[in-house]
């Protein structure tokens, strides 16, 4: 065949021309669809890592199989990992061949939120798995660089792609500027300048100097702005709808989405939170005209693809509980009346919904234009091709085995951990204030949340406080249990640390000089603690080796905090969730850290 030639499947398929411009293919694409064809297109729903004849074990979805050949659906947020790069490209290529056996032929494209990681919330983010580990996005901000943030995202855009992952879910450009929000150890904090600079950063880094078939789209996250939480409540949940700005800091919370934009971020999710006292529609903001058509598309000129955030239509049931639909401030409004709604916001697909049929019955009785579904499809659609699906839809699974996971990939990410550890405070005031960091190797450690076996590479470990010359203490930031498995994910509620641990951390103190170690996703009330502990470190995604590399001197660190760590509740409830640093004399401003160099 020469080049003048066509394949026979090019003429039955005249979309997969590259000699045409995007825009010619989509067009010739959109005329060869049938409505259920063109509805599946605007369902973006979860899919598990494994069998694609099995229903999802952690809510009931339909099959793999049933959501792309029944429900003509190509758009899915992978759940899950499988244990090897091989193994999950494997996977992936499975569900491209399951399409490629349509009608059309239409390749699948795979999203996924955070999962290079520690994090494991069905709801947020995946852990790492095979994938090489950072620390969390607040422990990128601390160490706040955006090479460093460019670097870690051009990483995983490679092991993306390896895998055939081409839309992150991410990255989340909320400032956290309430600190019982559950959502902020995915952000890049308290500071709009740093968070504006970083998120710009890891954007070029996802998406590549140009966009296109090596690039991974960024969904950028929660337009506009998720952090001014009332009470710091979460809205995936009923108590958590209200998004409030007492302290008139609306236009602030658009400051990072700005640089996203500019940074050419491909598409944006809107946030579950209504907007309460403002003058903007007081609907979640997935449902909101007048936040993403008059202030998205019309303000700032966005043409890319907008998604709802997930479970904005539907009840779910997860892990056997029922949850409503987030359908903030239309609850009274059907599943159907809610898709209309959301496609005259201006919105593109619905996100964690797979209810294509519903759209095809508000076409088919006239309440929404099939002119109104290609305009989202022509996005849509844009996209596949812009990434190059159509051309090479799978992905090579020995190179997949080699890119994932790599040595030198891993090793930058541990390099991050140990950069990002903040230290607090070195020394306490009932020891003359001198340093207790960096620590000798070989003494005697008692440890409690590091495993024996890894300590025992930095010292001989003991059983007992009293038996030691040091302990090492690692503790997870509070937070108050909730009713439902899945809400117990969204670490909420009080900061404070309840009494009996402290008493503990207390009690190990007055016994033996200790080191305590904290992974704040939320800006704990650490002050009982820095009060005792010989040397207090703070922490966002850090393995135990890194801790200890730091500790001991075997590295440099200088993170600094990217948010204010506050004295008291009473601070806190007294704050103005929209307004950043608004916490009374915190017990460490935004920016503390303190230089520990390589012994």
């Amino acid at each position: 065949m020469t080049n003048n030639e066509i394949s026979p499947e090019q003429a039955d398929r005249p979309w997969l021309d590259g000699t045409l411009s995007v825009d010619a293919r989509v067009d010739l694409l959109l005329d060869a669809m049938m409505l259920e064809e063109k509805a599946g297109l605007l369902f973006h729903t979860m899919l598990p890592v494994g069998d694609l004849d099995e229903v999802n074990p952690m809510m009931p979805l339909p099959t793999g199989r049933q959501l792309v050949v029944e429900r003509h659906m190509s758009h899915f947020n992978v759940l899950g990992a499988a244990p090897t790069g091989r193994d999950m490209a494997a996977w992936h290529n499975a569900l491209q061949r399951l399409a490629a056996s349509t009608r059309l032929g239409i390749p699948v494209t795979l999203s996924s939120d955070p999962r290079h990681s520690f994090s494991d919330n069905p709801g947020a983010a995946i852990a790492a798995g095979p994938f090489s580990q950072w620390p969390e996005a607040l422990g990128l901000a601390a160490i706040g660089d955006e090479d460093t943030v460019e670097q870690f995202a051009a990483i995983a855009r490679q092991e993306y792609t390896a895998v055939g992952l081409r839309v992150a879910l991410h990255p989340q450009v909320d400032l956290a500027t309430e600190p019982r929000w559950a959502r902020q150890v995915a952000t890049f904090g308290e500071d709009v300048e740093l968070a504006s600079r970083l998120g710009a950063a890891y954007i070029k880094g996802f998406q590549g100097t140009t966009f296109g078939p090596g690039s991974v789209a960024t969904m950028t996250k929660h337009f506009p702005g998720g952090g001014p939480q009332k009470d710091g409540e979460d809205p995936h949940f009923a108590y958590g709808r209200e998004q409030v700005y007492p302290g008139g800091q609306f236009e602030l919370h658009l400051k990072p989405f700005e640089a996203a934009f500019e940074a050419g971020t491909r598409q944006v999710m809107p946030y579950y939170g209504m907007p309460v006292g403002t003058e903007y529609e007081e609907v979640g903001f997935g449902f909101n005209k007048s936040v993403i058509t008059g202030l998205l598309r019309e303000r700032y000129g966005f043409d890319g693809l907008v998604c709802t955030d997930w479970g904005i239509i539907s009840d779910a049931v997860v892990f056997g509980d029922p949850h409503p639909a987030r359908a903030w401030g239309v609850e009274h409004l059907t599943p159907s009346e809610r898709i209309a709604k959301v496609l005259d916001a201006g919105a593109d697909q619905f996100g964690g919904e797979a209810c294509p049929e519903l759209l095809i019955d508000l076409v088919s009785s006239g309440a929404v234009t099939e002119t109104r579904l290609d305009e989202s499809a022509r996005r849509i659609l844009r996209e596949k091709f812009e990434l190059g699906l159509f051309e090479n839809p799978y992905v090579d699974e020995d190179v997949a085995d080699e890119i994932v996971g790599s040595a030198e990939f891993r090793a930058a990410g541990e390099a991050a951990q140990r950069a990002s550890i903040t230290v607090l405070t070195n020394g306490r005031p009932a020891d003359g204030g001198a340093p207790a960091l960096p620590l000798p190797r070989g003494l005697r450690i008692y440890v409690e949340g590091i495993a024996p076996e890894t300590a025992a590479l930095y010292g001989e470990v003991v059983e007992r406080p009293e038996h030691a010359e040091l302990s090492i203490i690692r503790l997870q930031a509070p937070y108050e249990a909730r009713s439902t498995v899945f809400e117990s994910f969204f670490h909420a509620g009080s900061l404070e640390f309840p009494e009996d641990v402290i008493s503990h951390v207390r009690s190990i103190a007055a016994t033996v000089p200790t080191v305590v170690d904290v992974f704040v996703d939320r800006p704990a009330i650490l002050e009982p603690i820095a009060e005792v502990a010989a040397a207090l470190t703070v922490n966002w995604g850090a393995s135990a080796h890194a801790l200890l590399d730091v500790l001991t001197g075997a590295c440099a660190t200088a993170g600094r905090l990217p948010f204010d760590l506050p004295r008291s509740m009473d601070a806190v409830a007294q704050s103005r969730p929209d307004v950043p640093f608004d916490t009374a004399d915190p017990l460490f401003r935004c920016g503390h850290g303190l230089v520990l160099a390589r012994a």
